[in-house]
């Protein structure tokens, strides 16, 4: 029976599963072709872009590159980010109905906020950052109803935030990031229950205060106001913050105190203030990270900073804080950064700064610190620098200090440290200052093993015994300091290797015997001082090669001539107090003169004058020598212990070799910031290009800002037509960039016959891309400069040369009155205009409407004469569509306007 009945209720089982199961898949099929053919047709609208060929009617679009579909196949979701995309986004984009989350990043998207993707109903997860949009924010923006994430970072909108977008009340992240707002942004973003995320940084809003309602965004784990022209007090609400872990604030013109309550906030763990104008106390607090440098804090380091088990950071740098350092720093948690520079605290550093083993760096110069150096940092292999100058500490150096595998700089001057110098060195170590302390005894023969050193600095110590000649084998050594000390003998009369040095300060020491010829042969030396010493003999021929800033030989027991190239003067305090020396011109006794018999006095009358005239002379020189000197060393120490310089390349140059070569003769260039100096680093004839930023007594904050932003940018930015920046040099009061040196200078000067304002040359170094649309638009400006002769900021306040040539296309202008007329002839007529022309198409304002350089080259190639000196008529012209007519022109000028 069984066998009977089940068929027959399994039949119609079967007939009714196989009549059902296809419907599902051909309505899944519908779908995706219907979502294919949007999606084709949406490929097409941007410009059939390259990296997303993979979009064909052959496959799926699951499958297809940047498309994420839900688990019905259907497509949520839209990855075009950094795809060369130039078109603007089209209206299709938004028939995809169940999309949730678009991504158009770093593109080159223009024109203002596509509010064509109000119609993407389900949009949930929206990224448009790093593109060319332009203009406000739209008031309607909340008619997005359903973000939950918005990133519109990195693009050129401008005025205010509207207050509206606090209506989009599901939002979790608002990133506003490096646009151009000039106006406010709105207290009701506090109204965003849900936010986390809020990124407003690097924008030129007017000058505001942080509203008291942010205290409001219970959420919020990251608050980003980075140079957002941000004034007032922190407010104590931000006290309220409970979910807040990141907080940066930093560039700003902020002022009183650091709000308690915001250290004691639970979750929070990276605090950026430096750059303001804060003061008070550090309150306590629980951080992975502590920046508070550059503020006017005061008093005391809590003891408990140092018991923190998270702190990574501690850098407090010029404030006016003052005490003990929290004894117990570095014991509890892995330090690996740690400044306190130029403060006011006293006692010995911490003992286990290092108890981690992971501690970079040990800063501490200018303050009244004590005692010996710990003991435990000679075991510390991880440390790439110790800068202790300008304390009282005292002691030896810990052996493993001087050998620390990572070493690259060590700066122990004005202190009273003792002991001898090591024979071995960390084989990274570049600089070395130990001035003005007690180090005593002989420098050893294992210098020679000291092969990476740049910098080596120990003037006014006890070291004694003769210099070795194996201190002349070190190939990078640019600075010699050993002014002051106790040496002897003669100087090593062989030279191995000192081809980059431009420092070398011998004086005040006990040195004998003739000055060595090789000295001469130096090709940097720029800075040469022997005096003070026990030398004689002459001053080698050989020295007329030299080109010294600063020359000294006085004091010595030196005779013979003086050499010609030293005759003059420029160099009338560089030989004193060598009477047997002759010259020509200096105030030393004639090497030509004849004596006279005749009618003179007796000659022991004569030399005991002359005895007593040179004695008083001399005594009187050698004091106001003695003084003057003195007084000049401690200014120059004194004045570069403020510069700090920050590389961003590989260099072969000090900031010494910068600053001493800051004068009129060197100034190529001046505008509104600053002076351009081209400065010679070395003999061979290499330069660099020095920008300095006005010299005031206090720095404008807006020049301090720019500062800021051309080092970021420049320090980042790697583009063949943009100049690279070395390095920046910066003090309390003056900011010094240095940058590769363009031999052939601006194009502007062969152009105008002028020298360029030092900003020019960075112009589109601000801009969110620089990339070869830019490059056909620098071209365009050129081309309209030869056509019209004029400069490329010759249109008005708010107008460019590129802006007046489109306008008078737009007024319908006559090309031949736009013509420069010095130079324009009938027989040059056609070319000019030709010229003219390609200058406004390659500054079109929508760059993917510029012509390529391929074509612009193809163009000039045409118009220019033929091998019979016969130019192509506008007929052969034609065939390029680029170009074009006067007429065609025309109307994409009256297309772009509509």
């Amino acid at each position: 029976m069984l066998k009977l009945h089940i068929p027959f209720l399994i039949t119609p089982l079967l007939l009714c599963f196989l009549v059902l199961l296809p419907l599902p898949f051909k309505v899944i099929s519908q779908d995706a072709n219907t979502e294919k053919t949007i999606l084709l047709n949406l490929k097409q609208q941007l410009g059939n872009p390259p990296s997303i060929q993979s979009w064909n009617s052959s496959s799926l679009p699951c499958s297809w590159t940047g498309v994420t579909c839900g688990d019905d196949g259907s497509v949520t979701g839209l990855d075009l980010g950094d795809k060369n995309i130039t078109k603007t986004i089209p209206p299709t984009v938004c028939d995809l109905k169940k999309l949730t989350s678009l991504s158009m990043s770093y593109n080159y998207i223009p024109g203002g906020f596509p509010i064509v993707l109000y119609s993407c109903t389900k949009l949930q997860h929206l990224d448009l950052s790093q593109n060319y949009f332009v203009g406000p924010i739209p008031d309607d923006i909340d008619k997005l109803s359903g973000l939950r994430y918005i990133d519109l970072g990195a693009n050129n909108f401008t005025g205010n935030i509207p207050p509206q977008i606090a209506s989009l009340t599901g939002l979790r992240t608002l990133f506003l990031y490096q646009n151009q707002f000039n106006g406010t942004f709105p207290k009701e973003i506090s109204k965003l229950s849900n936010l986390e995320e809020l990124g407003l940084a690097f924008n030129n809003f007017v000058p505001s205060s942080i509203p008291v309602e942010f205290g409001q965004l219970k959420k919020l784990r990251l608050l980003w106001m980075r140079l957002a022209n941000l004034i007032g007090e922190i407010p104590e609400s931000l006290t309220s913050l409970s979910s807040l872990e990141r907080l940066d604030l930093v560039g700003n013109d902020l002022e009183g105190k650091i709000p308690d309550g915001l250290f004691s906030l639970k979750n929070l763990t990276k605090l950026f203030l430096f750059h303001n104008n804060l003061s008070g106390e550090i309150p306590q607090r629980k951080l992975q990270l502590l920046s508070l440098f550059e503020n006017h804090l005061s008093g005391e380091v809590p003891p408990s900073i140092g018991l923190l088990p998270a702190l990574k950071t501690f850098k407090v740098f010029s404030n006016n804080l003052s005490g003990a350092l929290p004894p117990k720093m570095g014991i509890y948690s892995k330090l690996e950064d740690f400044d306190v520079a130029t403060n006011q605290f006293s006692g010995q550093l911490p003992e286990n700064l290092c108890a981690g083993g992971v501690l970079q760096g040990v800063v501490a110069f200018v303050n009244n610190l004590s005692g010996p150096v710990p003991r435990s940092l000679g075991n510390c292999n991880s440390l790439h620098t110790i800068q202790l100058y300008s304390n009282n500490f005292s002691g030896e150096i810990p052996a493993g200090v001087w050998t620390a595998t990572n070493m690259t700089y060590l700066m122990l001057s004005d202190n009273s440290f003792s002991g001898g110098l090591p024979s071995k060195l960390a084989w990274n170590l570049s600089r070395l200052e130990l001035n003005n302390n007690k180090f005593s005894g002989p420098i050893p023969p294992g210098i020679s093993s000291w092969v990476n050193l740049a910098v080596f600095e120990a003037s006014n110590n006890l070291l004694s015994g003769e210099i070795p000649v194996e201190i002349t084998s070190l190939p990078h050594l640019s600075d010699l300091l050993l002014d002051g000390n106790q040496f002897s003998g003669p100087l090593p009369s062989k030279i191995i290797s000192w081809k980059s040095l431009t420092s070398l300060y011998l004086s005040r020491n006990a040195l004998s015997g003739q000055i060595p010829k090789e000295i001469g042969s130096l090709p940097d030396l720029l800075y040469l001082d022997l005096s003070q010493n026990h030398f004689s003999g002459e001053i080698p021929l050989e020295f007329d090669q030299l080109k010294p800033i600063v020359l000294n030989l006085s004091s010595n027991h030196l005779s013979g001539k003086i050499p010609d190239q030293f005759d003059n003067l420029a160099y009338d305090h560089s030989f004193l107090n060598n009477s047997n020396l002759c010259a020509v011109n200096l105030n030393f006794p004639n090497c030509y003169a004849k004596l006279r018999g005749s009618k003179k006095m007796p000659s022991k009358t004569l030399a005991l004058i002359l005895v007593l005239t040179v004695t008083i002379f001399v005594v009187t020189m050698i004091v106001t020598l003695f003084v003057v000197r003195d007084y000049q060393r401690k200014k120059a120490k004194r004045y570069l212990a403020t510069w700090k310089l920050t590389s961003f390349q590989r260099l072969n140059f000090t900031e010494a070799n910068i600053l001493a070569s800051l004068t009129e003769n060197n100034l190529i260039g001046s505008g509104g910031s600053g002076k351009v100096y081209r400065v010679a680093i070395n003999r061979a004839g290499d330069y660099v290009a020095v920008k300095r930023i006005w010299n005031n007594e206090k720095m404008d904050r807006n020049l301090e800002k720019e500062f800021l932003a051309e080092v970021q940018i420049l320090g980042t930015i790697r583009h063949a037509n943009i100049v690279k920046l070395l390095c920046c040099i910066s003090s309390e009061s003056s900011k010094l960039l240095v940058y590769e040196f363009m031999e052939n200078q601006s194009l502007d000067r062969w152009l105008h016959g002028r020298k360029r304002s030092p900003s020019v040359g960075i112009k589109y170094a601000y801009t969110t891309r620089v990339n070869e649309k830019i490059d056909v638009y620098s071209f365009g400006v050129v081309l309209l400069e030869l056509a019209t002769g004029k400069e490329p900021n010759s249109g008005d306040e708010q107008t460019s040369l590129a802006d007046w040539a489109w306008q008078q296309y737009g007024q319908g202008t006559p090309i031949a009155d736009c013509l420069d007329p010095e130079i324009k002839e009938p027989c040059f007529l056609q070319e000019m205009t030709t010229v003219f022309n390609l200058g406004v198409m390659c500054t079109h304002p929508s760059p993917s409407t510029r012509p390529s350089m391929k074509d612009v080259l193809e163009i000039l190639r045409r118009c220019s004469p033929d091998s019979n000196g016969e130019t192509k008529t506008g007929a052969e012209l034609d065939v390029l569509p680029l170009l074009g007519t006067e007429a065609s022109l025309s109307a994409t000028t009256q297309h772009e306007t509509a």
